[in-house]
């Protein structure tokens, strides 16, 4: 798992973090639920983890692979049990997205300022939180840009740098007779 900071040991934290959790990884039981949340920092007892998968409406549902692995309901419109999802595919997702929405990148220090078209910020801002990427502490959306903060207390020419590549990747993806040149801006 990523490092986090401090969790507060409340329900509402404890039970967004089992849905973090299970939208990442497949979970097959509930020692391994509470493992993967020990890690984190956040202790549970069996009887408290199962009334909370039970409250989030968790059920288990087969992955690609055929195993039965926990999953809750989606947020939004689609609220179908889904298994989690994996990094490749959170990647891949991200460089489509970011192909299609990142408009500029400017960093300083450990901060990122993306744009993107308007009503967009938010959307894509899910989408790098969701990649679940090491070297991001945290993103925060308004309707045409995003701040996205690094770890790295100098990290943010290196993250800008990296989505701006994705940026390109994405774009030959979706249109590959596309000659997209995303240009840093300075």
């Amino acid at each position: 798992m990523t490092p986090r900071a401090s969790i507060p040991h409340t329900k509402p934290a404890r039970q967004r973090l089992i849905v973090d959790v299970l939208s990442r990884h497949d979970v097959r039981s509930q020692g391994d639920l509470a493992g993967l949340l020990a890690e984190a920092g956040v202790p549970v007892t069996q009887t408290t983890l199962s009334r909370d998968l039970l409250e989030l409406d968790a059920v288990r549902v087969r992955d690609a692979t055929g195993a039965l692995v926990y999953a809750v309901p989606g947020e939004g419109g689609d609220r179908r049990p889904a298994p989690g999802k994996d990094s490749a595919t959170s990647q891949a997702r991200l460089a489509r997205l970011a192909g299609e929405l990142l408009v500029s990148a400017e960093a300083s220090a450990n901060l990122v300022v993306l744009r993107t078209p308007p009503g967009a910020a938010q959307f894509f801002a899910a989408a790098i939180d969701h990649a679940d990427l090491s070297h991001v502490l945290g993103t925060i959306a308004g309707d045409d840009t995003v701040l996205l903060i690094t770890r790295d207390p100098g990290g943010g020419p290196d993250v800008a740098a990296q989505l701006l590549v994705l940026a390109e990747q994405g774009a030959q993806q979706t249109d590959p007779d596309s000659h997209h040149h995303v240009q840093e801006i300075s």
